[in-house]
């Protein structure tokens, strides 16, 4: 049978996975034999040319250490101080070093040398996201004709914020080494296509433009999902039913408005704090009959934007606090900390009102989450950033401009105040959309496009699943994907 081999930036811990993708690609690993290779998170100074073999959590995975000047470069340098804020069109946040693209490129080899004495001439190789762009042409370099896949787990840039990236054309040459390139969203197909009519327009103009030769490599979107079959059942788990009853009776019949984010700044989170800020100016009835929790552990903490942008969601929520609160009530609680997955599902279950509102993502799993979590019989409303890819699938959540605090402002209101009956038919087609798109749906999809004949071509329909009605089969569920937030952390 074909081995899939999956490569990805870290690698499952030794903790027994709880779920996520980790489990998903366990079932498909199994499948097609195979292992997963990524940095092992250990540093030295002389890093071994092979990668370390062991078994994790079911999984076969191979490790290889780095250097730290190495991983500095590749990781908090040129991956999430440059590739990172420009394909969010964060460009003010781009902080552009020469060194750190040679560094970048240098850990790219390191993985090829390691992957290319286990390979066999039919395996498939799966390639996961913006650490690792130019994994397939080293490892072409290296005489590897297997098929190579790539997906980009982040949206792709607009040309404008492509052009301001350190060789660019570079790694647009990159990703065309791969057959199949995988993108959250059409708005990502879309961005690529959008910068090679760009160039064509700059040489009909009489420039000498940057010409990418898309040759056999198939552009398409596969958004990813969650398992919301299997956060149905963990809302109503003991350990989320404690949860949603501990949180419930602080609240005392108050409406729980909800944020549940990984603290980065494109997350929006000043700006929803903001934006709930205005849903209590303009409405003084609501100010004692709602609570905002956000829950947003840090993440990256030794980059410099990221402690500002701590800093900046610290300032709002005490303003928000210290203009509204009153002595038998505080408008919101701000968590730094992380939950397990089944807290989660208590809270998500308990909120009549789940924000997800980033500036720019790639999909955002929590609108997935949230969805699953919801009572058929009492659900709540979806307020979702349409700058997410998530926008795409879910037409019946509340679509807002994260950079309108008055548009937010409103949402939130009509939320709270939407007819059982509205909620009940907005969830059932959001519930739908969720498990048409479910993580067993989308690696399936994905790999049969790798692996299988090739029916698509760069202008071809995303791969987006219509709802599908009721009792139509599904894909059996796995887990939750909060593994799969650690593993590109």
């Amino acid at each position: 049978m074909t081995r899939l081999i999956i490569v990805s930036n870290r690698t499952p811990g030794k903790a027994p996975a709880a779920g996520g993708l980790a489990v998903a690609l366990r079932k498909t690993l199994a499948r097609h034999d195979g292992f997963w290779l990524g940095w092992s998170g250990s540093f030295t100074e002389k890093p071994s040319a092979e990668a370390r073999f062991e078994t994790i959590d079911g999984l076969t995975v191979a490790q290889i250490d780095l250097t730290r000047d190495d991983h500095k470069a590749y990781y908090a340098g040129f991956s999430n101080s440059i590739l990172w804020p420009a394909f969010h069109l964060r460009l003010d946040l781009t902080d552009i070093q020469s060194h750190w693209y040679e560094g970048y490129r240098r850990v790219n080899a390191q993985f090829a040398d390691a992957l290319v004495p286990h390979l066999r001439p039919d395996d498939v190789i799966w390639v996961h996201d913006y650490h690792l762009i130019p994994l397939a042409t080293e490892l072409r370099r290296r005489n590897v004709r297997n098929r190579i896949g790539f997906y980009l787990h982040i949206p792709f840039p607009t040309p404008d914020a492509l052009h301001a990236i350190p060789h660019h054309e570079d790694l647009l040459q990159d990703l065309v080494a791969y057959d199949l390139v995988g993108f959250q969203a059409q708005r990502d197909v879309a961005a690529f296509n959008e910068f090679i009519a760009h160039e064509q327009m700059y040489k009909e103009a009489g420039g000498t433009p940057f010409v990418v030769e898309l040759g056999d490599t198939v552009l398409d979107a596969f958004p990813i999902g969650s398992d919301p079959d299997a956060f149905a059942q963990l809302a109503t788990s003991p350990n989320a039913r404690k949860m949603y009853k501990r949180v419930a009776r602080a609240m005392n019949g108050r409406a729980v408005i909800l944020g549940v984010d990984r603290l980065d700044y494109s997350k929006g989170l000043p700006q929803r704090v903001g934006a709930y800020e205005k849903l209590l100016e303009n409405n003084a009835r609501l100010r004692r009959m709602v609570h905002m929790i956000q829950i947003a552990p840090p993440s990256r903490d030794t980059i410099k934007e990221y402690r500002v942008i701590s800093e900046e969601l610290d300032a709002a929520v005490g303003r928000v606090t210290g203009r509204f609160a009153e002595p038998d009530w505080l408008p919101i609680t701000y968590v730094k900390r992380a939950y397990s997955q089944a807290s989660l599902a208590g809270l998500y279950r308990l909120a009549r009102v789940g924000l997800v509102t980033p500036l720019r993502d790639g999909m955002n799993l929590v609108a997935h989450e949230y969805v699953g979590s919801q009572d058929p019989e009492d659900p709540g409303v979806l307020i979702l950033s349409r700058f997410a890819g998530a926008a795409e699938i879910f037409h019946d959540a509340l679509l807002i401009n994260p950079f309108d605090a008055d548009e937010t402002a409103e949402a939130m209101r009509e939320a709270l105040s939407m007819p059982l009956a509205e909620r009940k038919a907005r969830w059932t087609r959001l519930m739908e959309a969720a498990q048409a798109h479910n993580v067993d749906n989308w690696a399936a999809d994905y790999l049969d496009a790798l692996a299988g004949p090739q029916t698509s071509n760069p202008t071809a329909p995303s791969r987006l699943r219509g709802s599908m009605p009721a009792g139509s089969p599904q894909t059996p569920p796995t887990s939750t994907l909060a593994f799969w937030r650690s593993v590109f952390g």
